[in-house]
């Protein structure tokens, strides 16, 4: 099922002074781009808050007056929708990554998970929200019926006079939502303070994690979207350090870089080419290295 996604990026970041919170960068990307990342093939994306600059287009509205509260805000956004799943997301949620926003979209059109992928319970019904390692249900990271959102915002406006300063809860209350456990423990992590922001930006430092955190920035900076072997190219920059030079080291990544664009030109998978063109550089670094022990081992037998 196809699905639009609302972000809501209009909040007031009171425990932030204020700041501008979907503008602030882990790992060099704003924290809206980094959602918007993980909610890419979405129909239609809006955007609840101030206009900005985004990674990739989306529609920009905002709740009626500002400042309104989240549910006026999911409101605004969903008139402009007009898909049968609708995604919906905070701004500041650095970790959320595609497969969970996949595993959401499942729970809530009732296709479920994989054995090996996030956990669901509960029956189909309006939808489905991730509940985090902690237990705590995350509603602004869950997938809805637009049906289900648009009845039951209508009766809780008719019944309050409007939507301004209704809590969320007063929503998820009235739904059937599927609960999701997601594969990474921090997708529902978000930056409400400075601390939290500090603890995301050495999250994606951590030696595990810090290359595939780098490639993906790295992706989505250039505006590529390419399966990246790490292990194969790093053992190219070792063998063409070793078998030639230092410096040729990231010379040599750059040209199978080139040598792979220009292959998926032709028609060539592009993961296939990088393969393919790595494995004839790492071959090609090897013969310089065997080719300098043959001469030292010359020199040392004529000594």
């Amino acid at each position: 099922m196809t699905y639009d996604a609302i972000v809501l990026a209009g909040g007031a970041a009171r425990r932030l002074g204020g700041a501008d919170k979907p503008a602030l960068s882990v790992g060099g990307r704003a924290l809206l781009d980094r959602v918007l990342d993980a909610c890419a093939d979405a129909a239609d994306t809006v955007v609840v808050g101030g206009p900005r600059p985004t990674a990739r287009p989306v529609r920009w509205t905002r709740e009626e007056p500002p400042g309104g509260g989240p549910l006026a805000a999911l409101a605004a956004g969903l008139r402009h929708t007009t898909a049968d799943l609708v995604l919906v997301l905070s701004a500041d949620l650095p970790f959320l990554d595609r497969e969970t926003v996949r595993a959401l979209r499942r729970a809530a059109t009732g296709e479920g998970a994989p054995a090996e992928g996030p956990v669901t319970d509960g029956p189909m019904a309006d939808g489905a929200l991730l509940r985090d390692a902690d237990g705590r249900d995350q509603p602004l990271v869950a997938a809805y019926r637009a049906e289900s959102l648009r009845r039951e915002l209508a009766l809780l406006a008719t019944e309050h006079g409007g939507l301004t300063g209704l809590p969320l809860r007063a929503l998820t209350a009235e739904l059937e939502l599927t609960r999701v456990s997601a594969a990474e423990p921090l997708a529902s992590f978000d930056c409400d303070t400075w601390d939290d922001l500090a603890a995301a930006r050495a999250r994606i430092r951590e030696h595990g994690t810090v290359l595939d955190e780098w490639i993906t920035a790295v992706k989505n900076e250039l505006g590529i979207d390419v399966a990246v072997d790490t292990k194969t190219l790093l053992d190219l920059a070792r063998d063409a350090a070793h078998g030639v030079a230092r410096p040729a080291a990231p010379l040599t990544t750059f040209l199978v870089g080139y040598a792979a664009a220009h292959a998926e030109a032709t028609g060539a998978d592009p993961a296939e080419a990088v393969a393919e063109a790595s494995r004839k550089a790492a071959e090609l670094a090897l013969r310089w290295a065997a080719e300098a022990e043959a001469d030292s081992a010359h020199e040392t037998g004529s000594g």
